[in-house]
């Protein structure tokens, strides 16, 4: 039976008993497992299926760029995990998950008040669940990145090794902590990097760091990306990633563009309705993103003030929940951009001024955000093995924060308790889960060379 996310009469000692006594029915080591079930779906018709309802002459382009690597596969997978990690041991103790908790779903970005931040930074698939699929999905990723690099499968193991070890302890920290401690906890972004143990990839992320917070975003954004056409501003069309719609796409937006914009407002608090009713829609375009998201209706719009100030908003058409169909609980929001926004909300330490939901006429669900507010994004082609060691110890740690805000700390460290067992069993499920992602890649490989799934080059 599932655990309550938290328990406000019970004492910090009794939640942390009561997870130690989980660990009678459910040992650690349980953790560890992973093997193929019987009747385990077909990877490739798990893709063909999430691509139902997608923009179609977008999703060759999905398939591309999941074919790259195992790694870009994976990043695109979380809808073949989820159905796997429903087939895995879990403690039942439930909270928000991320939902896509791998590596590069995590990063620095800044808050309202301008400050750096390092956190997780995806929440298209959060949905309450068993806290474990996240520590699972992410330890994973670090073997199927490092394997990527070309780094040994001893530190491939010992990167998840840390990512569970890092949760451990910071989880443990959270869990003597207040709630509203918790609640305030951040991780300071450059007091993370001088946490690492490289120089010159210090050296690399300080300077990094300073541009990110010297840097005007929308001013430099709308020099970049925007032309004058006589008439207004207009974002340049870079085809196929970025481009003004057309057909359908044309109408829709056309008939429901201020529309889908005017909701969007709404579900804003009502300082930022003041703030952004001095900026009007000016121009909308669609935008290729990520791995996962490709195909879905993604894009950007552009705001000007009357005096020609720009903002430039990201808006996701939000499916439901690769989780959703693998958990019991039932969800608590029938739109799925608010579902968004709120598991961001409460996750996030500080999430985007701007974050927002909205939708269409069909009820095709949307969020929006800022497109950029000095993002930084982990560059893993420049990490070396301590440096990957350092990241894993860095996205571990923000996990457990996220997870501290939504659950139980306390009955979460208790399960976990204060040995190494977890962690060895989480790097031991990560080799397993990294082998069965290289097994589902190869065979989407053979649907493209079969000709079942399409491909297209993206320039």
């Amino acid at each position: 039976m599932a655990e309550k996310p938290f328990d406000p009469i019970a004492s910090k000692t009794e939640r942390y008993e009561k997870g130690a006594s989980i660990r009678k029915k459910v040992p650690l080591e349980k953790h560890q497992e992973w093997n193929s079930f019987k009747n385990r779906k077909n990877p490739v018709d798990i893709l063909i299926q999430t691509s139902v309802g997608r923009v179609e002459s977008l999703v060759p382009i999905r398939y591309s760029r999941m074919m790259e690597s195992p790694f870009a596969f994976y990043r695109g997978a979380a809808a073949i995990m989820a159905t796997d990690l429903a087939h895995t041991s879990v403690s039942g103790i439930n909270l928000q998950l991320c939902g896509d908790c791998h590596l590069m779903n995590f990063g620095g970005f800044a808050t309202p008040e301008r400050k750096l931040v390092f956190d997780i930074n995806d929440f298209d698939e959060t949905f309450p669940g068993p806290w474990e699929w996240d520590v699972k999905r992410l330890a994973a990723s670090f073997v199927i990145a490092g394997r990527w690099r070309k780094f040994s499968n001893k530190n491939c193991k010992e990167f998840a090794w840390h990512v569970a070890d890092s949760y451990k302890r910071h989880m443990l920290d959270y869990s003597k902590l207040s709630a509203l401690q918790i609640w305030y906890a951040d991780i300071d972004l450059a007091e993370l990097i001088e946490l690492g143990h490289d120089k010159e990839l210090k050296e690399f992320d300080q300077k990094r760091i300073k541009k990110a917070s010297e840097y005007t975003a929308h001013e430099k954004e709308f020099a970049k990306m925007t032309y004058f056409d006589g008439a207004r501003a207009r974002i340049k069309d870079e085809p196929p990633l970025i481009f003004h719609p057309s057909g359908d796409l044309e109408k829709l937006v056309a008939k429901e563009g201020e529309i889908i914009h005017k909701r969007y407002i709404e579900s804003l608090s009502e300082e930022k309705q003041i703030l952004l009713s001095r900026y009007k829609l000016h121009d909308i375009v669609i935008k290729v993103v990520g791995v996962g998201s490709v195909g879905t209706l993604c894009g950007i719009s552009l705001l000007m003030s009357a005096t020609g100030e720009p903002i430039f908003l990201q808006f996701k058409e939000a499916r439901k929940s690769v989780l959703e169909e693998h958990v019991k609980i039932k969800g608590k929001y029938s739109h799925q951009g608010e579902r968004i926004v709120m598991g961001q909300k409460l996750m996030q330490s500080a999430s985007d001024m701007f974050l927002g939901w909205t939708n269409d006429s069909k009820d095709r669900f949307f969020y929006i955000r800022q497109l950029r507010d000095a993002k930084i994004k982990p560059v893993l082609e420049v990490m070396k093995p301590k440096n990957m060691a350092d990241y894993a110890k860095a996205c571990g740690w923000a996990l457990a924060r996220a997870h501290a805000r939504s659950g139980d700390p306390s009955m979460i460290s208790g399960y976990i308790g204060d040995t190494d067992e977890f962690a060895d069993a989480i790097s031991e499920f990560s080799v397993l889960y990294a082998d069965q992602n290289e097994s589902d890649y190869n065979k989407m490989l053979e649907a493209i060379k079969h000709g079942k799934l399409p491909i297209a080059a993206e320039i």
